[in-house]
């Protein structure tokens, strides 16, 4: 037996500390879901609460993992009857372009399907593709967050890289 007191995530400095590590993290772990910055940041709060309820159930090594599990339900019990469509936003920059007007609407087009081609892939691949890309997370990361194994991730990120260039490919072959 170990004469180590283990660490409670009922203490409230620990769990503000979880609060302030895997807010972001799960927050965006729900955004990529729904596309809904709003309902995710709602489901990422959540969450927490939830967490926080049920902290003598949680031990510390294992709470983001709760973390997670309980945000994906919560997610899943918002979405039950609605198709989610990811909504890809970005903010094109402020400067001056020198480009002709007709250069920008293509590349606007080919962004805009790009997208569209982004979201139209399926949730789990979707979300992975994101969370790998925009977060820059390993593979060994997002599986860990997502409870599945790296082979798993490996694979669904293989598929939605060939579906996305596959894509593309057709978007250049139609000159967009």
């Amino acid at each position: 037996m170990s004469s180590e007191k283990e660490i409670s995530v009922c203490e409230e400095a620990v769990f503000s500390k979880v609060y302030n590590d895997n807010i972001e993290a799960v927050r965006n772990f729900v955004y990529y879901k729904n596309g809904d910055l709003d309902k995710a940041e709602d489901i990422a709060q959540e969450s927490f609460v939830k967490t926080w309820q049920k902290c003598a159930e949680v031990s510390f090594e294992k709470v983001r993992g709760f973390l997670f599990t309980v945000a994906n339900r919560l997610f899943l019990n918002d979405i039950r009857s609605n198709k989610v469509r990811l909504k890809c936003e970005s903010d094109a920059p402020k400067n001056v372009n020198t480009e002709s007007p007709e250069h920008i609407a293509i590349g606007n087009e080919f962004k805009e399907k790009l997208e569209g081609a982004i979201s139209d892939l399926p949730e789990k691949q979707r979300v992975v593709f994101l969370m790998n890309r925009i977060d820059k997370m390993t593979f060994a990361e997002i599986a860990e967050q997502l409870d599945i194994s790296k082979k798993a991730v490996e694979k669904r990120m293989g598929i939605a890289l060939k579906t996305l260039k596959e894509k593309v490919i057709e978007l250049k072959t139609h000159k967009i």
